[in-house]
């Protein structure tokens, strides 16, 4: 029986590969048939399943065609024990080591300082000291963990990288509300803590990059405002009001960890609760207001999770490039406080929400997810797809706020029509709940960690204090798939690139034809991860000139560098070939 299962199971695999559908992202058309929200209708088309190329600008054709994939994804525990609670993640660049790090409120993990690094002292009057490890910094292929010293409390920071991938973390909890913290990508580098950079405390706040590499840090429990942060060393004195902030802060706050994406006008989309404008970071002038999404609400406490979706590039590029964003999930707008006073847990939002910023008549188009969920993480792939996983089915963020955990991951592909946008995956057997995380990883996997409902570390509650950290493979990287997965040969794959550049990606691929429609070559940006908000997270479909054949299986892709810092800041990215759908494992490659 199982033999004959095996079969069916490798035939139905064969049979799915010959079918392909026609991707899109940002800017391209979708279905009319979802509910609209906002002040216009938008015409849209869904070009049919199976259909010729579009012919793009500049002699780019359509986006490459992704195999229909039925494989539903794969488990594995990768560490027992993170040591520290993952409850802020990323991805640093080069040295492919994951930064976790927790609360020094608690003064307790599960992993100790090394020898040789003197414990903190948090009470010098009565010489209290913490001689835990708060920070880890964590190998993502051996599992080697390097604990760090944080003396700063990081308890709901924030965080991005620079243009040479060093990551600053701003505010935290009290002493920690002002700071900012330094820790450049290096195996042996240390912390390094300015507690009075920041004009306001932060606490709950979004970071942004900026175009130019800078960054801006909005909002935060009573910080209705924001600020830019200065060169290192220098403390910050100049805030600005959010007229925003000031307007959507409601008796349970539902504001607190804003969405905040760079559009690419270099202008600013910022969302908090259920309202949205798009701020000049210029003159910090509001340029344009969108129409509120209702339903409930969708920032902390409330915790939907957010996406810039794919941005579509060519060879040349329109004057005004598309740009979406989606939300997915969330709370009723008193459901911290029925969670929190009254022990009710209703039902979480069950509605996704997309907007075309650049739109001439913005409006939300809305779509159901398969089931309710708060406090999710949505983790944009190397090839286009979203992978929407953790958290829960009642409830909202908070200690103890939440119930019936979410298991099954969701994939949403952008491109299909409504209704048929999700697919549930191969479902989990922890539960990913308050304070939990998920990054995308070079070799296509995902990383996910965390989850702490409780105010320190906790075993004999209903949702213990959760250190294990598991793998999860998406459906792209399914066994049957191995010969179409591409390998940059990086030794001949640039290591810097400038804005509009052409260069070159050399790839090995074991397929007899490969078009170049077939092909994409993407650049993802490593976001900071916490409180089911990405930040930075970015992925840029590049505009291909050519394709052609070398020799044996060596393919070389012409690909065109994005224009300008408005579309992709300067720093540092994971460059992907993908062909059909499946990429290979990315290479680190930085605009400069």
């Amino acid at each position: 029986m199982r033999a004959s299962r095996s079969l069916l199971w490798k035939l139905s695999i064969i049979v799915l590969l010959a079918v392909f559908s026609q991707p899109s992202f940002s800017g391209d058309t979708g279905s009319s048939d979802e509910t609209e929200t906002g002040n216009g209708h938008e015409a849209a088309e869904m070009q049919p399943q199976g259909a010729g190329n579009r012919k793009g600008r500049g002699g780019r054709g359509a986006i490459a065609q992704v195999a229909e994939m039925n494989w539903p994804g794969k488990w594995e525990l990768f560490l027992k024990s993170s040591g520290v609670s993952a409850m802020h993640a990323i991805l640093l660049p080069l040295i492919n080591k994951v930064q976790f790090y927790d609360a020094t409120i608690w003064r307790i993990s599960q992993i100790k300082l090394p020898p040789g690094v003197p414990c903190h002292v948090f009470d010098h009057v009565h010489n209290k000291v913490d001689c835990w490890a708060h920070s880890v910094l964590i190998d993502i292929e051996s599992g080697h963990i390097r604990p760090l010293s944080l003396t700063t409390d990081t308890w709901c920071s924030s965080g991005g990288l620079t243009i040479n991938g060093t990551l600053v973390s701003t505010g935290g909890f009290q002493g920690g509300a002002n700071t900012a913290r330094y820790l450049s990508s290096c195996d042996n580098c240390n912390w390094v803590e300015y507690p009075k950079a920041l004009a306001a405390q932060r606490w709950y706040s979004t970071q942004a990059t900026l175009p130019d590499g800078t960054f801006i840090v909005v909002g935060g429990r009573q910080a209705l405002n924001y600020e830019y942060i200065l060169p290192e060393g220098m403390d910050n004195k100049k805030l600005y009001d959010s007229h925003l902030l000031k307007e959507t802060t409601d008796r349970e706050e539902n504001n607190l960890y804003p969405f905040v994406w760079l559009n690419t006008d270099g202008n600013l989309f910022m969302f908090a609760n259920n309202r949205s404008i798009l701020l000049s970071p210029k003159t910090n002038k509001v340029i344009k207001e969108f129409p509120q999404l209702p339903g409930g609400a969708r920032n902390y406490p409330g915790s939907a999770s957010s996406a810039l979706l794919p941005i579509r590039l060519y060879v040349k590029n329109p004057p005004v490039i598309p740009a979406d964003v989606l939300i997915c999930g969330g709370a009723r707008q008193d459901g911290y406080f029925r969670a929190d006073r009254l022990k009710l847990f209703d039902a979480a939002l069950n509605d996704c929400a997309r907007i075309s910023l650049n739109s001439k008549r913005p409006a939300w188009k809305i779509e159901k997810m398969p089931a309710p969920r708060v406090m999710s993480d949505t983790v944009v792939l190397p090839n286009g797809e979203v992978l929407i996983i953790n958290g829960a089915k009642h409830g909202t963020s908070g200690w103890g706020l939440a119930k019936d955990p979410n298991f099954t991951p969701l994939l949403y592909t952008p491109n299909k029509p409504i209704g048929k946008r999700f697919k549930e995956l191969a479902a989990s057997a922890i539960p990913r709940m308050y304070h939990s995380i998920a990054i995308a990883l070079p070799d296509g996997k995902v990383l996910i960690g965390g989850s702490n409902t409780n105010d320190g570390y906790r075993y004999d509650v209903e949702y213990p204090t959760e250190l294990r950290i598991e793998k999860f493979s998406p459906p792209y990287l399914d066994p049957a798939l191995a010969n179409m997965r591409p390998k940059i040969v990086n030794t001949d794959t640039p290591k810097q690139i400038k804005y509009g550049q052409t260069f070159n990606v050399k790839i090995e691929l074991k397929q007899a034809n490969v078009a170049k429609e077939n092909v994409m070559v993407t650049m993802l940006a490593p976001p900071f991860t916490t409180h089911a908000v990405s930040m930075n997270m970015r992925l840029l479909l590049l505009g291909i000139s050519d394709v052609k054949k070398e020799h044996g299986d060596v393919h070389q892709i012409q690909a065109v560098a994005p224009p300008s810092g408005n579309v992709a800041p300067p720093g540092y990215y994971l460059l992907y070939a993908v062909y059909n759908g499946v990429p290979s494992v990315g290479e680190w490659i930085q605009i400069v």
